[in-house]
């Protein structure tokens, strides 16, 4: 550790004494004609750029990232931000977050917020009529944060997030990218924000497309969402482009608990050695299919009666708790509430079967690429962000129908072969396909395409390296 550190700071001291040479002999150039000058400083620009390249120098990308929720929180809208920024440290590059006053505090991650609002302590989740203040609040902290981080690009999430980038615009001067996560007017109507005939509905899709417009690039999590945003019209095909979702593959995996950890925690939560666990974590609510995942459960538990089901997130806990013991099967239903992100990938450990039961057809599905990771087969309804994540090879339930859930949910219990077949196919797709380092990647590419040329020598595109692939093992 301590000879770690003195080899930084001896590093650091020739980087600062090379440049302060580089800096005296342009000086000196300067003094020599106006011709000279110009050839000299190219001279100078080449010493540093060699530098750069052989790694004495080190540069990096300025990134402002805007998080119009309480992050970090432990849902799947907050997964995302988080992985790109580790992505994009992992790459070199600087990521400063300007979020709400409430959510929890990452290690690694610089994050600043808004004044504080002491009647508004509990997470944010969807829509709701306190992100009115809760955005005007974050539009005042990014203008105040803007002159001190001075960012290469501005990177907004949701339609909020790039409404505060194209708002603050003035005050940068630098592209903005808006990483859209879906349509913020189903958002609304899904989360009974909106109804489907409210007289605000068009206007709020006016405003939805607007902001559409405004960003330099738009970056979405799905393929699909891609192509609606082409075929609405609203943005230029060449100004969007697919960032898929990924998965920390070193986490989430099959070996993630030791067996007689795993039985301990299974015992814990009250599951027997011969139970079936059917997992689920993620936000608990009626769009994210919750009240029909029970539903479905209890018509499983009939032909399956070894199936447990493991329902973990929030909030609505003690709703479908309620909904649980009317369905007569709570003493086969264990909802333990929020699990930490930190502690996602042991729990989905106990599992033995998933369930994405996301009826939304316009958001993407992260939970999916967890389970894969994770070693689990999935059970999924038939939705775009399902279908582009897990192809033709595993058959999918009718979106919406808990019969044709439970259904799928006892063949597949009733079938080892083809859960070990799947749970193979799965982790070895995750690893293959769905790494965040390849996605940092990928990011970076598209970062490229919005900012000036002369800022884009600070983005190293090396691309990531091959991957062998191996069940249980960490391959990432």
């Amino acid at each position: 550790m301590w000879h770690d550190g003195c080899t930084y700071t001896i590093r650091r001291w020739f980087e600062l004494r090379i440049f302060c040479g580089i800096l005296y002999r342009v000086s000196l150039w300067t003094r020599t004609g106006h011709r000279r000058t110009v050839t000299n400083v190219r001279r100078a620009v080449a010493v540093v750029r060699s530098l750069i390249v052989g790694g004495w120098v080190s540069v990096s990308l300025s990134v402002l990232m805007i998080a119009p929720t309480s992050f970090f929180a432990d849902y799947g809208a907050h997964v995302r931000p988080l992985e790109e920024i580790r992505a994009l440290q992992r790459l070199g590059h600087r990521v400063t977050v300007c979020t709400y006053h409430n959510g929890g505090d990452v290690v690694g991650v610089d994050t600043r917020r808004t004044i504080d609002i002491p009647w508004r302590k509990r997470i944010v989740v969807g829509s709701t009529k306190h992100k009115f203040y809760l955005d005007a609040a974050l539009l005042a902290l990014v203008a105040r944060e803007i002159g001190r981080v001075q960012p290469d690009v501005v990177h907004g999430h949701l339609h909020e997030g790039a409404l505060i980038g194209h708002l603050t615009r003035p005050l940068h001067g630098v592209p903005v990218l808006f990483d859209y996560q879906g349509s913020l007017t189903a958002e609304m109507i899904d989360h009974g924000f909106l109804g489907t005939h409210s007289p605000l509905r068009r206007p709020t899709a006016a405003m939805e497309r607007a902001i559409n417009r405004t960003a330099n690039v738009v970056v979405t999590s799905t393929q699909h969402a891609a192509d609606l945003l082409r075929g609405s019209g609203d943005v230029s095909g060449g100004r969007v482009c697919c960032v898929a979702d990924a998965v920390d593959t070193a986490r989430f995996r099959p070996d993630a608990l030791s067996a007689t950890e795993r039985a301990a925690m299974r015992a814990s939560l009250g599951i027997r050695p011969t139970d079936k666990v059917v997992a689920y974590l993620g936000l608990l609510a009626p769009y994210q299919g919750t009240d029909i995942l029970l539903e479905a459960a209890a018509k499983t538990l009939r032909e399956v009666p070894e199936a447990f089901f493991l329902i973990m997130g929030f909030p609505g806990n003690e709703r479908y708790r309620v909904l649980a013991e009317r369905l007569g099967i709570l003493h086969r239903v264990s909802l333990p509430g929020q699990i930490r992100y930190l502690d996602a990938h042991r729990y989905l450990a106990l599992g033995d079967v998933a369930v994405a039961p996301k009826l939304s057809e316009t958001e993407g599905n992260q939970k999916i690429y967890n389970y894969l990771a994770a070693g689990l087969p999935v059970v999924a309804f038939d939705t775009p962000s399902a279908r582009e994540i897990l192809g033709d090879r595993v058959p999918y339930a009718q979106r919406g129908n808990a019969d044709s859930l439970a259904a799928h949910l006892t063949a597949l219990l009733r079938d080892p072969v083809r859960q070990r077949q799947q749970a193979l196919d799965g982790r070895t797709q995750a690893i293959r396909q769905f790494s965040w380092t390849r996605r940092g990647v990928e990011l970076l590419r598209t970062y490229e395409r919005i900012l000036p040329t002369e800022k884009r020598g600070l983005l190293d595109l090396t691309p990531a390296p091959a991957y062998h692939v191996s069940f249980a093992a960490d391959d990432d």
